[in-house]
């Protein structure tokens, strides 16, 4: 067999795994990388401005394709910068294979110029990470990395690879069959324990559906979607599970937690069976746990389990794969011949929604942000969208309708400020022709703004939304409502010119004001053959509601006051 070097080992595993766009950034220790980069013809480098964004743009990438994203650079400062985007997958639940350099074997530990210990700093927010010595050992790491992330309860792997390992030649055998002694995920649910769930469901008066992004992970959608359709139980969902159900199917209660519906909060208050599908009991979902689901039988059907009884109590755990999980779970259902018992308990919910349905009051003298995120939602409906983190985040979440499973892509369990604009681009290439709309605050636009260079190098097309209050947004608000107005370093009214910022790294760039002004510049974005940047001059002192205070139950929750509803 041939010799190759670490290096083209590299390459030569992307092209097995089918990787067909890498996000990365060069320098020293990476050096070797790169040239075979530059030889190979398997794939598609991007060369991002930072290497945070490298990592949000494979994570995103991942996201909206459901592969796995792929990440290279260097050693030093250029690895301890991707330490955010590893955080983010991690919580989130994301299969990323972040590839660094790493100083020579011989100066490891010397304190050697952009030495780090990269695998003692990313072990806390990783799946997985290994520190290849040998070149030998290279072939089965990498192949590892691949099943590990894309397996189980998927998630960042992180493979450091000396300088002097990507030089040196070795054999290179990728067809060895894979055996991980110690790291058997259970895909297949129980079937006693299934059969009980079945039991449980035809006994509940108030049961409920508690979706989390584990139904998006799994390719599970169809399958719930036709679970909730059998029973008529009605169902909520959290942020990374968005999508899961059609948001005008009856039986969508939307989005629960902090900033969640009414509806939702109410249902997952006095429901007396709660299955809980791919979710982890998130403290932004279960708000006082003392008070949470009081009333209920908790099921809780997850892959990983250790992530069952965790933070709340489960009476009835599966572990598995939910995708199999559901589909055995229907079959169980149908062949009992179920009977949907809950008439009752969606009439006590159709009420809590039409006493305070998501609603806002809009301004023909000031644009609301709902009324924006509304109006993208007439004019691309079908468009894949990404947000930054803070109040506009909550407002798409509630106000855009997501219709099918991948259309958003956020960070959830970080809320990492400067992930959407590197996520535009990694989701754009992911989708290819479809609409990206990246929805950013004034704040964190500018944590990864660079990478407006990147969209305009490669052709990457996206539109960048700014809700512009000139605020911090999501803090102005606590420190509205908890800190007395004390608005302790949240004001941003001292601004940059967004338009020549755009129009400086060769996209176009857009003020808004007005109603009109903003229809008319989405559909030219939306005709351009450039990513643009509308800067949206919003309200600045419009509040996310619902929302439930830090440490309050889940039911007590601060509700708008209106005129109008709209």
């Amino acid at each position: 067999m041939k010799q190759i070097s670490g290096s083209q080992m590299i390459c030569e595993a992307l092209k097995e795994e089918k990787v067909s766009v890498v996000f990365g950034y060069p320098g020293g220790a990476a050096l070797n990388i790169y040239d075979e980069i530059y030889k190979q013809k398997y794939f598609k480098h991007i060369l991002v401005r930072h290497e945070q964004a490298a990592v949000h743009a494979a994570d995103a990438y991942a996201r909206m394709s459901g592969e796995v994203g792929v990440a290279v650079v260097t050693s030093g400062p250029g690895f301890t910068n991707t330490i955010t985007g590893l955080a983010t997958a991690y919580s989130d639940s994301i299969p990323l294979v972040l590839i660094s350099g790493q100083v020579a074997n011989s100066l490891i530990g010397t304190d050697a110029f952009q030495e780090i210990d990269a695998v003692g700093i990313s072990r806390p927010c990783v799946k997985h990470n290994y520190l290849v010595t040998h070149i030998e050992e290279l072939p089965r790491v990498l192949k590892e990395a691949f099943y590990l992330a894309r397996s189980g309860r998927k998630g960042p792997i992180h493979i450091d690879i000396p300088k002097d390992v990507s030089a040196i030649l070795g054999h290179f055998d990728y067809s060895k069959e894979l055996v991980m002694k110690t790291y058997k995920p259970t895909f297949k649910g129980n079937a006693k324990q299934i059969k009980k769930l079945a039991g449980l469901l035809k006994e509940a008066k108030r049961p409920l559906f508690y979706l989390g992004g584990g139904c998006i992970a799994s390719n599970a959608s169809e399958s719930i979607r036709e679970l909730v359709k059998l029973t008529q139980i009605p169902a909520v969902e959290t942020l990374m599970a968005l999508g899961t159900l059609r948001s005008d199917d009856k039986l969508n209660l939307k989005m629960a937690g902090m900033h969640g519906s009414y509806v939702a909060n109410m249902a997952l208050s006095e429901c007396d069976l709660l299955v809980s599908v791919g979710a982890r009991f998130d403290d932004r979902i279960t708000g006082k746990t003392s008070e949470f689901a009081k009333q209920a039988k908790i099921v809780h059907i997850d892959i990983d389990p250790s992530s069952i009884s965790k933070i709340i109590n489960a009476h009835f755990p599966v572990v598995g794969d939910v995708e199999q999980v559901v589909s055995e779970l229907l079959n169980e259902l149908k062949k009992e011949k179920f009977i949907p018992q809950s008439k009752e308990w969606l009439e006590i919910l159709k009420r809590y929604d039409s006493i305070y349905p998501l609603v806002y009051e809009d301004s023909d003298e000031v644009l609301k942000p709902q009324w924006v995120i509304k109006e993208c939602a007439k004019l691309a409906p079908e468009a894949r969208i990404i947000t930054d983190v803070g109040q506009h985040q909550m407002w798409v979440a509630q106000f855009y309708p997501f219709n099918y499973p991948r259309q958003l892509a956020t960070s959830g369990g970080q809320g990492a400020m400067g992930y959407s604009l590197p996520a535009a681009l990694g989701a754009k290439l992911a989708v290819k022709e479809e609409v990206v709309i990246n929805f950013a605050g004034d704040g964190g636009i500018l944590m990864n703004i660079q990478e407006l260079m990147t969209a305009y190098e490669y052709g990457i097309k996206t539109i960048n939304i700014i809700l512009n209050n000139a605020f911090l947004g999501m803090v102005r608000q606590w420190q509205s409502m908890f800190y007395n107005e004390n608005f302790s370093e949240t004001d941003l009214s001292l601004q940059p010119d967004f338009i020549k910022i755009a129009e400086g790294f060769g996209c176009k760039g857009y003020n808004i004001h007005t109603k009109k002004e903003f229809t008319e510049s989405f559909k030219e974005a939306l005709k351009s053959d450039k990513s643009t940047l509308l800067n949206v001059v919003i309200d600045r002192f419009e509040d996310v509601l619902p929302m439930v205070p830090a440490g309050a139950a889940i039911y007590n929750m601060i509700l708008p006051k209106l005129k109008d509803k709209k």
